[in-house]
């Protein structure tokens, strides 16, 4: 196996990290009214502990350093005072508590709710892509941006940003206060502190870009991983579990690299901040000790600018690594948006064409239908594809691994448009019909049936949820699955396990065919429906298909001819091409591919 290849998504320049954030806003807009009051708990806590300096100076001015006071009046209203401070500074510790609960609360939800959201709509967005998105998109990738990603983004809007907001008006408050009560001196501090902000953006630029690769090798990981437990039988059963676990560590050892660069650069960058920013301000401590030996402030003062002296580092030092958790996400934020940014190839009509009723099956249409798979673009699929299927028709298709068969399903159900010509359901072309209406009309038994990891009976109705359990159970009889499913532990009830891994493929293929049955379209599409049959199931199958087929269009593709015989008509493909067609007596008495191909089988 290959590594899956991520998507070539379109580069980016290095931009500041908020404008690419500013993708989070459709997911921040409707709670305004939460955000606003977190804004307010968050300036109220601000201002609750930047109140406390200036507390502290009160109670040291006027509370303690009034020297000896023989007189024992002036000595109890001091006690007085003194209580009164101290219950001042209780209050704003209470109000600071409030404060910060209340906005811990409103900025979890926040976080909770926006990562919510924004996982839904990339989700909802990527299921919504056709299957050319997922030939040069691995699931893996996906899965990565759904999970690591979004909790990156989780982390800044429900944490990180408002703790840097709440750190930058502690900040910016303490800085103003230090100027108001220090001019001269902090005039000195802020010309230093301007020579700290030009290398913090050039080392923010280089995390931004290293976060961004990060994402991307953890993303490789993903891949892998989802690609190998998604095919872990045939791993083990070519012993290659010490090989892709060697290929795993190869990919994880280079997502660590990775992530070890973009920590020592993240590093360097809260190191020196963080270093230059105390320097600075120990030069402003310094000189407001000069100040309070020269007789020019009071200890009350001096000990009012240490703490906001100390209220500003750490400021800084928050700031500086929320600004690196910003970096990150503005990385992880720009890859989520990449995702939600691509379109699907196949679009909805943008005023769909409604489908006529049917009541004995569907028409079907192909008028000069030329189509090549993205992913081959030099080799076509169909080329010049006409065929006209008629309302209660079955017409088999036949004809060499390659010959264009699931071609022809996949441009019925519109999972690819086709570059030239143009499929007709009943009279519409499909691409004028919305995608809902076109598939409703149809119902599909793959040869690799898919079985979701639910009960029973919510597989069969998949197609139609609403669906009674008796309609369940008949379709199931029907099917030729009742039997199996009731000697389950719990009946119709019973959990499948993952992808159906506790039924056999035969078992995993009837409950398909019971899943279309129950949905009960005008058009039937049999993809090698019993192609996991054993002989007696296939026969009593083939008998439940035949029942089913009555009354409604139906398209088989088969390779074992035995099973489209009985087909109204039979259509021979070879290279996109369709070269022959009838009954299959007509074919073999013509001869051509279609008699070899049923002289080599019924000789065998």
């Amino acid at each position: 196996m290959t590594q899956a290849s991520t998507p070539a998504m379109p580069s980016t320049p290095a931009t500041a990290p908020v404008r690419s954030l500013s993708g989070l806003l459709p997911f921040l807009r409707p709670y305004r009214g939460r955000i606003a009051l977190a804004l307010l708990f968050l300036v109220g806590a601000a201002l609750a502990t930047l109140a406390v300096p200036m507390a502290l100076r009160t109670l040291i001015d006027q509370g303690l350093h009034q020297g000896s006071a023989p007189d024992p009046a002036a000595t109890g209203q001091r006690l007085v005072a003194l209580r009164e401070h101290f219950l001042a500074l209780f209050g704003l510790g209470v109000a600071l508590g409030v404060f910060s609960a209340a906005r811990f609360y409103m900025v979890t939800w926040l976080g909770e709710r926006v990562t919510a959201d924004l996982r839904s709509a990339v989700y909802a967005h990527v299921v919504r892509q056709s299957p050319g998105f997922f030939e040069t998109t691995a699931t893996g990738e996906v899965l990565s941006r759904l999970t690591t990603d979004t909790t990156l983004v989780q982390t800044v809007v429900g944490s990180s940003l408002s703790l840097g907001l709440r750190n930058a008006v502690m900040g910016l408050g303490a800085l103003g206060m230090l100027i108001v009560t220090n001019p001269y001196v902090m005039t000195q501090v802020l010309g230093i502190l301007v020579l700290v902000v030009l290398p913090s953006i050039y080392f923010g630029r280089r995390v931004r870009r290293l976060s961004r690769a990060s994402q991307d090798r953890i993303a490789d990981t993903s891949a892998i991983a989802a690609e190998v437990l998604n095919a872990i039988p045939v791993v083990q059963s070519y012993a290659q579990e010490s090989r892709e676990a060697g290929r795993y560590l190869v990919a994880a050892e280079g997502a660590f690299d990775t992530a070890k660069r973009r920590t020592r650069v993240r590093a360097a960058l809260v190191g020196f901040i963080i270093s230059a920013t105390f320097g600075a301000l120990l030069w402003g401590l310094y000189q407001g000790t000069q100040a309070v030996m020269d007789g020019k402030i009071s200890a009350g003062h001096l000990g009012q600018t240490v703490v906001f002296v100390m209220l500003l580092v750490g400021s800084v030092a928050v700031l500086s690594e929320v600004w690196g958790d910003m970096l990150r996400a503005a990385g992880a934020t720009e890859r989520l948006m990449e995702l939600l940014a691509t379109r699907s190839s196949v679009q909805e009509p943008s005023q769909p064409q409604a489908l006529p009723p049917t009541t004995h099956g569907s028409t079907v249409r192909f008028e000069g239908v030329q189509f090549n798979y993205p992913s081959r673009p030099d080799q076509a699929a169909l080329s010049q594809f006409v065929l006209d299927i008629r309302a209660g028709e079955t017409v088999a298709l036949v004809g060499p691994s390659g010959a264009g068969k699931s071609t022809v399903f996949q441009l019925l159900l519109r999972f690819y448009d086709a570059q030239q010509g143009r499929i007709l359901l009943d009279g519409v072309p499909i691409d004028q019909a919305s995608l809902a209406d076109l598939r409703q009309r149809m119902a599909i038994v793959p040869q690799d049936s898919t079985v979701f990891s639910t009960s029973a009976l919510e597989n069969i109705r998949y197609g139609r949820p609403e669906a009674s359990i008796a309609d369940v159970e008949a379709a199931a009889k029907a099917a030729h699955a009742h039997d199996f499913i009731m000697a389950l532990p719990e009946g119709y009830g019973s959990y499948l396990g993952e992808r159906g891994v506790r039924l056999s493929g035969g078992q995993r293929q009837r409950l398909a065919i019971a899943r279309a049955i129950l949905k009960n379209p005008p058009l039937l599409l049999l993809d090698e429906a019993t192609s996991a049959l054993d002989a007696e199931s296939e026969r009593v199958v083939q008998s439940a298909l035949e029942a089913a087929m009555q009354d409604r269009t139906t398209l088989v593709i088969a390779h074992r001819l035995a099973t489209v015989q009985r087909a109204d008509r039979i259509v021979v493909l070879d290279a996109g091409r369709i070269i022959d067609q009838g009954t299959h007596t007509e074919l073999v008495a013509r001869g051509g591919l279609y008699a070899r191909l049923a002289a080599m089988q019924f000789s065998a």
